[in-house]
């Protein structure tokens, strides 16, 4: 499985690249918008960075016209910027020509069946909004777990990345249900080799280790 950061903040990704456990970087409009600068540009310098895939996701208002906007970014750095395509028919159409030659992913994807048509559509991966399908359908969870027997029975190598995660537990949960991946805000993912027990056994065996010094010292 891999973890991805979720963000377009350089700083951020700098961070998180440092730790030496990142898969890669997922972007969205949303926080796109959070960053000054061209997209392109943007995009470019998450890239120069990232150890593996980008995501980028097209937001142009035609099929046409997001079908040149995925072939002007994949050239950014051709097979490691992924198309995030979202979930709609017409998208399909487009992800099962752009996915001939760029790596695509089907996202805000709510359904065992639109991940059923991504399969067939070329995605190598599909990405559900985990915290938000629980706040909008009842269980985030429920829905990832639907998403890999689907994908499980359609026989392709085609892989879930979970994404819209608030906590550390939640990314547990999505991973149990069945996720291959998971994307995580800088905070969560920093999270995530936390414990409150871990940090009480720290501190005893640090204190230990104080008295066993003092003990040799003397």
């Amino acid at each position: 499985m891999g973890l991805f950061l979720d963000s377009a903040r350089i700083e951020e990704v700098q961070k998180a690249v440092a730790l030496g456990f990142l898969s890669g970087v997922t972007t969205n409009p949303t926080i796109m918008a959070k960053v000054v600068g061209r997209p392109h540009e943007i995009i470019k310098q998450i890239c120069s960075v990232s150890p593996g895939h980008v995501f980028y996701q097209l937001t142009a208002k035609t099929p046409a016209e997001r079908e040149r906007e995925g072939c002007e970014f994949a050239d950014i750095a051709p097979g490691k910027v992924v198309l995030k395509i979202p979930a709609a028919t017409e998208n399909m159409v487009l992800m099962a020509r752009l996915s001939k030659d760029i790596p695509c992913a089907a996202t805000a994807v709510y359904s065992g069946h639109q991940a059923m048509v991504a399969c067939e559509a070329g995605a190598r991966y599909v990405i559900p909004y985990v915290n938000r399908a629980t706040r909008l359908l009842g269980d985030g969870c429920k829905l990832v777990a639907e998403m890999a027997a689907v994908l499980k029975a359609s026989g392709k190598h085609v892989e879930i990345l979970a994404a819209s995660i608030k906590s550390a537990d939640e990314a547990t949960q999505a991973v149990l249900a069945g996720a291959n991946h998971l994307t995580l805000p800088l905070d969560v993912l920093l999270s995530l080799g936390n414990h409150p027990l871990s940090d009480a056994a720290i501190e005893e065996f640090s204190h230990a280790a104080a008295r066993l010094s003092s003990e040799v010292s003397s």
